[in-house]
């Protein structure tokens, strides 16, 4: 298992998710191959799977995973 940067985080539109606290906006903070970490603004922070959000895991993982490698390779 790797462990991403938390360089970038990937905001989660609340029609795909919010929180389970408080209802609010979820931002993805890191991921590896099996799970999302997301934080709300409300300060819970836990770990989701990567196809969470109804998107097949299309959009959120591979979008932030993606942005991830972007910048890795710029370091």
């Amino acid at each position: 298992m790797f462990k991403m940067q938390k360089e970038r985080p990937m905001k989660v539109s609340l029609k795909d998710g919010s929180c389970r606290v408080c209802g609010g906006e979820l931002t993805i903070v890191n991921a590896d191959d099996s799970a999302l970490e997301v934080e709300c603004e409300c300060g819970e922070s836990y770990l989701v799977a990567t196809d969470a959000f109804n998107d097949g895991g299309m959009t959120y993982y591979v979008g932030f995973l993606s942005e991830q490698m972007k910048c890795d390779d710029a370091t």
